[in-house]
């Protein structure tokens, strides 16, 4: 993890991130609520009785997405955060995807997302247990 900002000579980059990715978050999970209207409103009604699964598939996409192409969700970027590899470069698609599954699976099984929010609250970098699985890390965006 060398080649990413040390917190302790460099702690800007990690500054109310936990904070951020919290509010980040509220913002992605109200926005993928939308974006499940459109197939309920579609299926005249009948899609609800699938909501769960739409706003997994929706969910997975979005963030798959967002974060291959711009190394952050639309929350993220509204907030002034990003993912990076532990390299220090921006998410590519397997990445991604890795991240995404990885997100999924904290949020699956309340401990594991319990141990992941301490995580955050207390590691120098700021990062959640897939972050320390998969080496990334969450910064605040360079000006």
């Amino acid at each position: 993890m060398n080649h990413l900002p040390d917190p302790d000579t460099q702690p800007e980059f990690y500054q109310s991130v936990a904070t951020k990715r919290f509010v980040a978050w509220l913002f992605d999970i109200a926005f993928i609520s939308l974006l499940c209207i459109v197939p309920v409103f579609l299926t005249l009604g009948a899609g609800l009785f699938f909501l769960p699964l739409i706003y997994a598939v929706i969910s997975f996409v979005y963030r798959v997405i967002t974060i291959s192409n711009g190394s952050a969700t639309l929350g993220m970027r509204f907030m002034g955060i990003e993912l990076r590899d532990a390299f220090g470069e921006r998410m590519d698609m397997g990445k991604a995807v890795a991240h995404t599954a990885g997100y999924f699976i904290s949020m699956a099984f309340f401990v594991v997302q319990i141990v992941s929010v301490i995580m955050m609250l207390t590691s120098a970098r700021c990062q959640g247990l897939t972050d320390a699985f998969l080496g990334t890390v969450m910064i605040n965006q360079r000006a």
